[in-house]
This record gives structure tokens, sequence and C-alpha cells, in this order.
């Protein structure tokens, strides 16, 4: 495969079909309504070849003005290493414009971005299995259509940045639930089919034992069902292990610029709504 007939164009509904091949060839598990929902809230690059077939594809998903995501960057296996994998980053990298921005890094993904800019902020843990017997905890309950506001607010306190065009597609798809104390919530977490099975995230909370019953709350209903958990928290990472979820892989969290401070916020995201999303 030649470089120099590679061409680049705006992603679009058009490419969804040869992306969600090339993820797959990639060993990545998402599904074509997986892809779709990464686009509906994103912009993005393809790399064709040819023939139109997808050899690359990037996605940049902006939260307002606050910052971007980078997410979904892969090149074909006979590509890698021949600049495509750059073309495809400058391109997202325009089209987010003055925006921060973060992502999660494989290993092979790791020295483009230091290339790029990117520093390394922390470590995010991939568990899944199959569920095995959890407790239901009696203080977290199914979430409202009126507790939509307040779950955004949350989210925009944890994550650093205005993402309620993301928490609305999830409530479309997904489901949200919710800790509640003295008529306020103080914590959710949302489940939606991804990949295998399920994937739970973002989490939102301000404590790990509320992290943890949130997520138990959907486990107790999904005995032997597959489910994904993404954290950049060691304890919870440690939890999931012990409730059968086990770890098998992960990426490096990394930022452009280098945050200067730690964000101070009331809420902490002990899971993401997954690895490509934040």
């Amino acid at each position: 495969m030649q470089v120099e007939n590679i061409e680049t164009r705006a992603f679009g509904g058009e490419h969804l079909e040869g992306a969600v091949h090339l993820s797959r060839e990639a060993g990545w598990p998402h599904r074509l309504e997986d892809w779709q929902v990464v686009l509906g809230v994103s912009q993005g690059v393809v790399a064709l070849d040819e023939t139109g077939k997808v050899v690359g594809t990037t996605l940049m998903t902006p939260y307002g003005d606050d910052c971007a995501t980078i997410n979904m960057v892969i090149v074909d296996a006979g590509l890698r290493g021949r600049g495509v994998g750059r073309r495809l980053m400058d391109e997202a990298l325009d089209l987010g414009g003055a925006r921060p921005f973060r992502l999660i890094a494989t290993a092979d993904g790791l020295p483009l971005y230091e290339k790029l800019g990117f520093r390394e902020t922390g470590r995010v843990f991939q568990h899944q299995g199959m569920v095995g017997e959890v407790t239901a905890p009696a203080h977290v309950e199914a979430a409202t259509a009126a507790d939509l506001a307040d779950i955004t607010a949350i989210d925009r306190d944890a994550f650093g940045a205005d993402r309620s065009s993301l928490i609305a597609k999830l409530a479309e798809i997904g489901k949200f639930a919710v800790i509640r104390r003295d008529d306020r919530i103080t914590g959710f977490a949302c489940i939606r089919a991804f990949g295998r099975g399920e994937v739970v995230g973002p989490v939102a909370a301000t404590t790990i034992e509320d992290a943890k019953a949130l997520v138990a709350y959907f486990m107790s209903s999904r005995t032997g069902a597959f489910l994904r958990v993404d954290t950049g928290n060691a304890a919870l990472a440690t939890w999931l292990s012990e409730y059968s979820l086990a770890h098998v892989g992960g990426g490096v969290a990394m930022a452009r610029p280098a945050p200067t401070r730690a964000l101070t916020s009331t809420f902490t995201t002990f899971a993401l709504a997954n690895q490509a999303l934040g």
C-alpha cells in the first residue's frame, strides 16, 4: 500500500462500515452502534486508500470551548509508522482549534502523542468479564428524567468541562442511577450497551465507597452478563478485580497542554464513559 496514494477526508456516515472493519482488525470491540454514538458527538477525519477503503480514523469530541478529546485513532497495520497517524492527528487537532486536548494513549500511540506535546496525567485500567453475584446497595436508585440537569452539573464539576451533549446522548441510549442524600444527588453512574455486552461509565461521586455502590447497583442485576468498566482510580480497579471483572489492559491518560494545577472540584470521575469518550 503506497502512502502517497492515501487521502484524508472529513469523517461522515458513509465511512462507518469501513471504520467498524478497521477497528475489528485492530482487535477493538466497537460495534457499528458504538461508532455511531461517538461520531454523533464528534468531528473526525478518515484516511482512504486508492480504492476508497478506510485505512485510518481519528475523532475529535468537543466539550464546549472547555476542552476536546481525541479518540478512535486507528491506522491499518500495513501503514503504521509511515506518517498516516501523524496526518490524522494533525487534522484532528486543527478541528479542535485552541481547546485544550485530552486522550487515552495505547502503547503504540504514546511516542506520537508525546511528539505532539501531550503529557501523561494518569493511568486508565480496563476491567471486564462476566459479572459474579453482587448484593444490591440499598441507597442507590434509578434516575428519572428530572435528574438529568443535576447529573449534567455533577459531571461538569467532576470532568472539568461541559459535556451536556454527551450526557443527553447517554440518557437517550442508556440508563442512569443516582445516590440521593437530603433530597440532593451526590453521585451518579451510567450503563449502556457497548462491545461484547455493556459498559458502566461515567461514574461520578464524592467518595470511593459511593462509586463502588453505584457500580454495584448495575452489577447486582446482571449476574453472568458481560460488563466493562474503565477507571483511573486504583482503589476502584482493585475492587472490580475482587468482584470478577479482571484487569485486561488500559492506557495512559494524556493532556495538551499539560495541566498547570490540579482540578478543584467536589466530585471525582471514578469511571470513564469509556476510553474513547473520557
